[in-house]
């Protein structure tokens, strides 16, 4: 079976998360420190706060920047659930916009229409979707004229970068997730960057009870605090990321020039953008997505369908009264399917998926 995700754990993991185990400060402490610096700096940022998952890194951070019960964050209609859930999660509302077909993240006019229409709205949620960057320049460029804050969920976009720089350094704060199947892992796990020390000091309140002197509580916070055990995982995967998005890189090459199939589109990717390929997601015409995945269930090949539904139109969403009809998504629903594309595989595997489809 070619897997479509392979966490790639070498004997460097194992030996870090013995040493933390030996040392016998298992919970959060230094090592956590270490790996929030070194991800911060990694990524260009001032500060890393490390967390329990990319989901309360993603709720962390709107309630840091101050998102709050009554306030409006405008994000995509299309992710996984978890980008929309965060703004439940802190008592605002979500207002959605479409996707642009092609690229699978937050449609531009739509955005700029979201925000004439809710000229309230305090903060924008962007999404760079599959491992692609929205486009950055456009997204700013409308924040800045409306006065709302930006959030940029990066939970499967480590090292993808807009004309240059790097994903998580344009907004007011960002968000990623270290689950198994991100470009890097620390089994569960993610963290807020933010360039801003208001963000930042908000931030570590809120995951570690609200509380900065021992036992004196000056907010209502939580327990999501990153263990010692995740985050020396952590240091060790961010040592090879650049190599796992190479990797990455080079495996959707090869599907670039061997996918030949016209019922199959491969992913459009922007000039502006460094692609990193947490998914390889193909769109499969004319109906014929059914037939793929029986062939590749036939062949052996993984696969992924993400995502089956648009997020409003979820049974939760559904129940709250949004819009469930987005015409894009509506279509990119039907089509996307994601290859394997992860580092571990072999080129004979590589090769093998492409011949599958070519069956198509």
């Amino acid at each position: 079976m070619i897997s479509i995700a392979k966490p790639w754990i070498t004997q460097d993991e194992k030996d870090a998360v013995l040493k933390v185990m030996d040392s016998g400060m298992i919970a959060s402490g230094a090592v956590v420190s270490e790996f929030e610096q070194a991800f911060a700096g990694y990524v260009g940022a001032r500060h890393g706060i490390a967390t329990t998952s990319g989901t309360t890194a993603l709720e962390v951070a709107l309630r840091a920047m101050g998102v709050g019960p009554g306030d409006k964050v405008i994000t995509t209609a299309y992710s996984f659930i978890a980008s929309t859930n965060s703004i439940l999660y802190a008592g605002a509302r979500p207002v959605f916009v479409d996707i642009d077909p092609d690229t699978f993240n937050i449609d531009m006019d739509g955005l700029r229409a979201a925000l004439k229409a809710n000229p309230d709205a305090k903060a924008l949620l962007v999404v760079h979707l599959f491992g692609q960057a929205c486009n950055m320049d456009a997204v700013m460029a409308l924040a800045g004229e409306h006065g709302v804050m930006v959030l940029e969920d990066c939970a499967q976009a480590h090292g993808a970068k807009w004309k240059g720089k790097q994903v998580g350094t344009f907004g007011d704060a960002a968000a990623y997730s270290f689950y198994p199947t991100k470009n890097m892992t620390t089994g569960e796990g993610g963290i807020v960057l933010t360039n801003r020390d208001d963000l930042a000091d908000r931030a570590r309140l809120l995951i570690n009870h609200g509380m900065k002197i021992r036992y004196t509580h000056d907010i209502l916070g939580y327990n999501y605090r990153m263990t010692n055990i995740a985050a020396a995982i952590g240091l060790e995967q961010l040592k090879r990321l650049d190599a796992f998005n190479a990797a990455r890189r080079k495996n959707a090459a090869y599907y670039n020039a061997h996918i030949k199939n016209p019922a199959v589109q491969v992913p459009a990717v922007q000039p502006e953008a460094e692609h990193v390929y947490h998914q390889y997601t193909i769109r499969v015409k004319a109906g014929r997505r059914d037939a793929l995945v029986k062939l590749f269930e036939a062949e052996g090949v993984g696969y992924g369908i993400f995502y089956p539904f648009s997020i409003p139109e979820q049974p939760c969403y559904k129940a709250l009264g949004f819009e469930t009809a987005w015409p894009a998504t509506d279509t990119v629903k039907l089509e996307v399917l994601s290859i394997p594309v992860h580092p571990a595989l072999t080129e004979a595997e590589v090769a093998a998926v492409a011949t599958v489809i070519g069956k198509l």
